[in-house]
């Protein structure tokens, strides 16, 4: 498993994985047909916005509809023989502090023709010294109580569960665990 930089060379594989129904928002199912409209109109410019540490890309649609500035942030492509996910980076300049529409430091998905398969975990481990060059001395990962495997690949990756709580309304209002990984020097 590799983690790759977003790539018009791979443009193509990771809009089949759009197209097979995989969704890169696990909080808004809608956004996988927004992107292949994205992709259609500008591949370009879709790929360069995905790995945006000066968050120039513009507002960020949340689940209620509701738009917040970006955080800087970095995207990467789960790639093992093909696309198989992608894990994302998000940060707040000088703290761990995320406001409240945020949801985590990282956030990962894997395709279901892949899940199963340890990548979401590597992935996890992999982007943490992102989080190291950008500052950080811990990240903060969320999940649903209703996904165990989830819970389990923030585990693998060294995280602690520190709290369960309702996420914010913009995120849909429901039960959320959540999870600190501490970063190794």
């Amino acid at each position: 498993m590799k983690l790759l930089k977003p790539s018009i060379a791979h443009i193509s594989e990771y809009v089949a994985a759009l197209r097979q129904g995989w969704s890169p928002d696990n909080l808004r199912s809608e956004a996988a047909q927004e992107q292949i409209e994205s992709i259609e109109k500008d591949a370009a410019s879709f790929v360069s916005n995905l790995d945006d540490p000066t968050a120039k890309a513009g507002l960020l649609t949340l689940p209620d509809g509701s738009k917040v500035p970006r955080l800087p942030s970095i995207r990467r492509w789960i790639w093992d023989d093909e696309f198989c996910g992608h894990i994302g980076f998000r940060w707040k300049l000088g703290t761990e502090e995320l406001p409240p529409t945020c949801s985590g430091h990282i956030g990962y998905g894997v395709v279901p023709w892949r899940q199963g398969e340890g990548l979401a975990s590597a992935a996890l481990v992999a982007i943490l010294p992102e989080a190291k060059e950008a500052g950080l001395e811990f990240v903060k990962i969320t999940t649903s109580p209703d996904n165990p495997a989830s819970v389990r690949v923030i585990e693998k990756a060294g995280g602690a569960l520190i709290r369960t709580y309702i996420a914010d309304k913009a995120l849909g209002g429901h039960e959320t665990l959540e999870f600190k990984i501490m970063i190794a020097d």
